[in-house]
Parts: structure tokens; sequence; C-alpha cells
């Protein structure tokens, strides 16, 4: 219903205004369909997803058991946290020329500055997550003798699986918004670079509106996998807590 009506009043302004370059939905959704005779819907999806999947996954590799250990050692907290707090406000998207000198145009830089947009909010969110386990747990796991390795792993890490799973949510969102941007300078495909290009390409506003579209629609369908395995994983820790 909201849609519906969203739909109707982007029309109306559309019909009002008809010498503006905006196009209306069904412009909207003519563009869409021209991308599909020769593929490049796909094409462009694909792209983007490959990037993101890269470099969110090896954020996740290097944040999570990194965040686990400056968490569990205070004193490698106090060492390291004046550093990410110098790191943090830094934008990604400040990094575009060091990715374009190190790796060039290509896969690779958009690759390295999702990871740079990735790896900091989920080190941070990890680090918050193992501050905030109650100290019980922890009691509890070194009254039953486990060293530190197990503790961590077996004690540590179920415990911050909650907050881990809203941080891989709120993260994979900074993902998906880099690589729109990162695809509009440093590589040529892509649903960023299909905006830019379409831009370029006689004013192609219908096209720009529907590769706007078009991200809005993956990064819901994303969002919707993470919140779905955020689900799961909330039920397994309640079920597992019972026990």
């Amino acid at each position: 219903m909201f849609a519906a009506a969203l739909l109707a009043a982007w029309q109306l302004a559309v019909s009002l205004h008809p010498h503006q370059l905006m196009p209306g939905p069904w412009k909207t959704a003519q563009g869409i369909a021209d991308l599909f005779p020769h593929g490049l819907i796909a094409k462009y999806i694909i792209a983007s997803v490959f990037r993101v999947t890269w470099g969110f996954f090896l954020a996740v590799l290097l944040a999570i058991p990194l965040g686990l250990a400056i968490g569990w050692y205070q004193r490698a907290e106090l060492a390291v946290n004046p550093i990410l707090q110098i790191l943090r406000p830094i934008s990604p998207l400040a990094w575009i020329p060091i990715a374009i000198l190190w790796f060039g145009v290509g896969d690779m830089a958009a690759i390295f500055l999702i990871f740079i947009g990735c790896f900091l909010p989920l080190l941070l969110a990890v680090i918050d997550a193992v501050r905030a386990v109650p100290a019980v747990y922890i009691n509890a796991g070194r009254n039953f003798g486990l060293k530190p390795v197990a503790l961590m792993r077996r004690v540590l890490y179920p415990a911050i699986v909650p907050r881990l799973m809203t941080g891989l949510r709120i993260t994979l969102g900074i993902a998906w918004l880099v690589v729109v941007a990162a695809e509009m300078i440093a590589v040529n495909s892509g649903l960023g670079f299909l905006i830019v290009d379409a831009r370029n390409a006689g004013n192609r506003y219908d096209l720009v509106v529907a590769g706007m579209v078009i991200i809005g629609v993956v990064g819901l369908l994303l969002d919707y996998g993470v919140r779905s395995l955020e689900r799961t994983s909330s039920l397994r820790w309640g079920f597992e807590e019972k026990r």
C-alpha cells in the first residue's frame, strides 16, 4: 500500500513538471527492461556482488579473530584503540587515490575499498561485544578449567553472536554503499558504473534511476539474507542457553 502511494506520488510529481529530466516510474521500468536483452542487468549485479562478497569476506576473516583478541586482552585494546580512533573517521572514499595507486583500475581497487569500509566498523563492533560479555560467563568457563583458546571458542564467541550478527548486518550495508561509490571511479562495470555511464551517455536518466532502484532492491535482498541468518543464530543461541 505504501509502495503504491509512493509510486503514485512520484508519477504525480513528474507529471506536474514535464520538462524536467527526472523520469517517472513507467520510464524507469522501461529503462530496467532495456537492460535485459543483452544481459547487462545480470552482468552488473554479479560484478557488484562479487566485489562486495570478497571485500566483506576478507573484513570478516580478519576483524572477528582480531576483535576477539583485542577485546579479550585489555592491554591490547589500550595499545590499539588510539590508532583505531584515528583511522575510524576517515571515509573509505578518501582511500580511492591510494587504492588506484596500489592496485590500478579494476576489481582489486574496489575490493580494497570495500574491505577498508567494512573492517574497522566490524572490528569495533566485535571489541564492544566482547567487552559486554557478562563476567559470570568467563568465570564459569575458568571454573571448568578451560584454557584461554578454548574459553574464547566455547564461551566468548557464542556469547557475542547476537551482537556480532547485528554488526555484520550494519557492515554489509556499508559494503554495499562503498561498492557503488567505488564503481563510479575505480572500475568499468557494476551498478555504480551503470549510473555514471548512463549519465554520460546522452543523459539517460531513466537508466540512472533504474540503477538506483536495482541497487536498493539488491541491498534489500542482502539485508533480508543477513536478518534471516540473524534470526537463526538467535534461536540457536537461545536453545543452547536453555540447555
